[in-house]
């Protein structure tokens, strides 16, 4: 096959910061501009700002593989070569049709260039209008794809299966159950069923490769029951000391971080088993963003960190029964057992012992996710909760966030447990909503 030409926008080494070193056995061309944000973003403090001093850095060290120069060409490990364009008032610049005013048609405009001097472009963006502009003039353009999984064929972490009665019969008197189930994954749930209306929740243990019952809960957790098979199966991963990353996808309303919470609350404050609870969430607001706000840096998380507080107040309010849970609530607080955090500010740190959530992670790129992930030290359980129908990062889609993106690469590992929760269960007008709305 002949060699390609793939012109990399700004958004996609934002995304991805090794990017340019995915195209195998094709030529990578980084357009002037595109160095220029980066340029313009490397003193940011957040992840923006690290993926762009990354990709400079890295394009910068090209020039000691003495394989070339950047404005020709240098030679990388598989067959990649790479090369920075600097715009030149070319015939094909001079009948570019749109307008030079801003950098997203100057990237375009790189694209054209190169096409029309032969070579089999295509640009690579997350930009969707920006492709769309390209299939207008004749361009190839095309996601980058190397950090997605698909969300429609997103693996679930349970199967329903029909069995015949003796196999459910034997499930309860052997306290497991071998069935030959070929293609299951590790933590993988079950719900046998049979036509006699007898039924069982299991797990897949893949160091017996057996069916095993779920953790018998002598008593609520904190104050709350699962209100069905998903939950249940939710929070006995939450459980299990074994696991150590957690995923729990599903639409609002479904107990996502309620389970995630209350499973902390236990492990934390009755076990002892994690020195405390760390809570994080993107800070990409809903609608239009309200501004700076004043005070110090706990002032500032509060306002993001409300849906986290209100199911802590539900909590305690559960625990409490009739009471509202504020004594409880303050007694939390105060204990300094629990700590809200913006997820830039877990870059850097190292976190053992520690009941780590990340909720709205449907709005983290798979690089900020591996970032999160390897900031756990000894003894760190993480869980992720989010919604991958519900983005409000503009460069992401349900296929190409860091929560899918998880999901799709840690499935085959014993340490790792996934739960997609399907039914809402906090009002029935939630539950209304989330179906016809």
């Amino acid at each position: 096959m002949s060699r390609k030409t793939f012109v990399i926008d700004t958004n996609v080494l934002l995304h991805d910061p090794d990017a340019i070193r995915r195209f195998k056995d094709n030529d990578v061309v980084i357009p002037l501009v595109v160095l220029e944000e980066l340029d313009s973003m490397k003193k940011q403090s957040d992840e923006l700002g690290k993926n762009s001093r990354h990709v400079i850095r890295y394009i910068d060290s090209l020039k000691e593989l003495r394989t070339g120069n950047l404005h020709e060409g240098i030679n990388i490990a598989n067959g990649i070569t790479v090369r920075v364009h600097v715009d030149t008032k070319t015939p094909e610049r001079k009948i570019f049709p749109l307008p030079l005013d801003r950098a997203t048609n100057r990237v375009l405009s790189v694209a054209y260039q190169i096409g029309g001097h032969g070579e089999r472009v295509v640009l690579v963006t997350k930009d969707f209008v920006l492709r769309v502009k390209a299939e207008a003039i004749g361009v190839a353009a095309e996601d980058y794809e190397n950090s997605k999984a698909s969300y429609d064929r997103l693996y679930r972490g349970y199967r329903k299966l029909e069995v015949p009665k003796r196999d459910i019969d034997n499930f309860y008197k052997d306290g497991h159950l071998t069935l030959d189930i070929g293609d299951m994954a590790p933590n993988e749930y079950c719900v046998l069923t049979c036509p006699e209306q007898s039924s069982a929740i299991c797990k897949y243990n893949p160091m017996t490769r057996k069916l095993e019952p779920l953790l018998k809960l002598q008593r609520d957790i904190w104050g709350i029951h699962p209100l069905n098979v998903e939950q249940k199966c939710a929070l006995d991963l939450l459980l299990r000391d074994d696991i150590k990353l957690v995923t729990l996808v599903g639409q609002a309303g479904t107990g996502k971080t309620l389970l995630a919470l209350a499973a902390g609350m236990k492990k934390v404050f009755d076990e002892s088993l994690y020195s405390r609870i760390l809570v994080s969430r993107p800070i990409i607001p809903l609608g239009k963003d309200i501004g700076y706000l004043p005070g110090s840096k706990e002032e500032k998380l509060y306002h993001w960190m409300q849906p986290i507080y209100d199911n802590l107040e539900y909590l305690c309010r559960s625990l409490d029964g009739q009471s509202q849970g504020h004594e409880t609530q303050r007694w939390i607080m105060e204990s300094k057992k629990i700590e809200m955090e913006a997820v830039t500010y877990i870059r850097g740190r190292t976190l053992p012992k520690i009941w780590m959530i990340i909720d709205e992670a449907q709005n983290l790129t798979p690089h900020e996710v591996k970032t999160i992930i390897s900031r756990a030290g000894q003894g760190t359980k993480v869980v992720f909760t989010g919604d991958p129908t519900q983005i409000d990062n503009p460069y992401l889609d349900k296929d190409s966030n860091g929560l899918t993106f998880t999901v799709g690469r840690f499935k085959n590992y014993s340490l790792y447990g996934h739960m997609l929760l399907e039914r809402t269960e906090r009002s029935e007008l939630a539950a209304l909503a989330a179906e016809i709305l």
